[in-house]
């Protein structure tokens, strides 16, 4: 991989800063494109090489990042696409089917989506041990991500289970049709959602901005035993072969030791690579519109707008 990229990065929020250290760790020159004087004030601290008001504003790129709020991501997108450079975009997508579809048609081959969770060395270890079928075919997926407070533009639902719909796209290989949900909401506000998507493999999802509890699990079912990533910074698979019903407590799980490397890490060095004339980031354009199509039909068996 080259020695510098000029990257363009748009937004400097809460974590766009931390897009923008790792930009730099990674020894690339970051303009960043930000309105606001906080905004202003975090990339220049971060140590930006640059800090113009707008998009059309960037000096030329090899590539942008948009980390902007979710509602303002399809504006933002569609005016980094007229770049002519590869976008990438924290997820989701956006927050409405027609205009992800409409983003994944403009550049199907230049927009990618950063689901960060794919490059997370727990779950691509359980993808692999689900396509081996080490513990025989898989019976279903089950993932939590539960919390308090949720200070984003868009509701818990739209911040949370993108992040679950692309654990399932990494292990299982595909987005599972919606089945049913329920909402946790108060006056048309959603908390959070369960949910399950799929018949076999199944898969259960889980969120919540309003559990005392902070859990991030990823649990993965087979036949014969199941694999499981017990939270996010957890330094272990555990994985328990075990399946006699009769049995009432858990055997002593065989642990796999997985990097400790941060996923937002990962997920940036495979853009500058793809930038490089590597292969593409994993969550396609097309793939980032599913999860956006997938988030809406589960909202609305739940009976929440969309």
């Amino acid at each position: 991989m080259r020695a510098k990229f000029q990257i363009g990065l748009v937004g400097c929020g809460k974590w766009g800063r931390l897009i923008l250290r790792d930009l730099v760790a990674l020894g690339c020159e970051v303009t960043v494109a930000v309105r606001s004087e906080e905004g202003r004030a975090s990339a220049q601290e971060g140590g930006a090489a640059k800090v113009v008001p707008a998009v059309d504003e960037l000096p030329p790129v090899d590539g942008i990042i948009v980390a902007t709020p979710t509602m303002t991501h399809a504006k933002v997108v569609e005016s980094a696409l007229e770049q002519g450079v590869p976008v990438f975009v924290e997820k989701p997508l956006c927050d409405d089917p027609a205009s992800a579809d409409r983003l994944a048609e403009a550049a199907p081959d230049r927009l990618f989506v950063m689901d960060k969770w794919r490059y997370h060395p727990g779950v691509e270890l359980l993808g692999s041990i689900a396509r081996d079928e080490e513990l025989g075919p898989v019976v279903g997926l089950r993932t939590s991500r539960l919390g308090w407070g949720n200070p984003h533009d868009v509701d818990a639902i739209w911040v949370l289970a993108p992040h679950e719909l692309s654990i399932g796209l990494e292990i299982l290989g595909e987005l599972e049709t919606p089945r049913t949900a329920v909402a946790d909401a108060v006056d048309g506000y959603a908390f959070g959602l369960v949910g399950v998507l799929g018949v076999k493999p199944w898969h259960a999802i889980e969120v919540s901005a309003r559990a005392a509890e902070r859990r991030r699990e990823v649990h993965l079912a087979c036949e014969q035993g199941v694999a499981v990533l017990p939270a996010a910074y957890s330094e272990q698979i555990h994985v328990f072969r075990s399946t006699d019903p009769e049995v009432m407590t858990a055997p002593e799980p065989e642990l796999r030791a997985i990097s400790a490397e941060l996923p937002l890490l990962r997920e940036l060095r495979a853009f500058l690579e793809h930038l490089d004339g590597g292969p593409p980031p994993r969550s396609s354009a097309a793939e980032g519109a599913s999860v956006v199509r997938r988030i809406s039909e589960l909202r609305e068996l739940a009976r929440l707008p969309a």
